[in-house]
């Protein structure tokens, strides 16, 4: 039996994407960069920083010229950062997102079993999405149960952020299982060794989850809600 869950936010407790996806898009048209919706959701999980210093690099590939060519590692770093912050102020400007429909129902059922421990596990530094997880999942989470992009060096699909988060339970792995909607964050968390469900909250064919090795793919919460139900009767 699993005592500790770790979840991923985006995607998976907040149905943010859609907004991640035109903030991300907007922002990039600006500064003379391409990032569709659609790499929005293939480069899921990964901290905004590490998203914009990809897009640089694919553009550099291409031979196009970006705004980073002549700077500095620090000053490259320092514009990449302030990019970053556009793209968050974009996001908040955008509105409230609503929780995943079941999310709260599967949260307060993992709440009720004694000892269990629920975790955020996030590439976000989105202070909007976390000041709305206490209103739309009150009760559940504190910040010493959430690893966030501020709390790691590397963020997804290194296994740094998942190995931080079971590292801080005390429990063996065995005991611990990850919740993920993205593939990269499947990557993650089972190069950190971890049991891993899915929640295709998104558009990304079945077969992108099997190949990155998740263990148990469902299609929505209720799904997840009664499959962990039946493997804790079962055992």
């Amino acid at each position: 039996m699993h005592k500790a869950y770790f979840f991923d936010m985006d995607g998976t407790l907040f149905d943010s994407m859609p907004h991640h996806a035109q903030a991300w898009e907007e922002v990039a048209r600006r500064h003379g960069l391409t990032f569709t919706p659609q790499e929005c959701y293939r480069e899921e999980g990964r901290t905004g920083v590490d998203i914009l210093a990809e897009i640089f690099r694919r553009e550099q590939e291409k031979g196009h010229h970006t705004e980073i060519d002549n700077l500095g590692s620090e000053e490259r770093q320092r514009h990449i950062r302030t990019v970053y912050q556009e793209k968050s102020d974009r996001f908040h400007q955008l509105g409230p997102v609503l929780p995943i429909e079941g999310a709260y129902e599967i949260l307060l059922y993992l709440q009720s079993m004694s000892g269990t421990q629920i975790w955020i596990v996030t590439g976000s530094a989105q202070q909007t999405l976390f000041d709305q997880l206490s209103t739309a999942f009150p009760g559940i989470f504190t910040r010493d149960r959430m690893i966030t992009a501020l709390d790691v060096k590397h963020g997804k699909p290194s296994p740094e952020p998942y190995l931080t988060a079971w590292q801080r339970t005390r429990l063996p792995k065995s005991e611990c299982c990850v919740v993920e909607n993205a593939p990269l964050g499947v990557r993650s968390a089972k190069a950190a060794g971890l049991y891993t469900y899915v929640v295709n909250t998104g558009s990304m064919p079945e077969d992108i989850f099997v190949r990155e090795g998740a263990d148990c793919i469902v299609s929505d919460m209720a799904q997840l809600l009664q499959t962990i139900k039946h493997s804790n009767h079962t055992l």
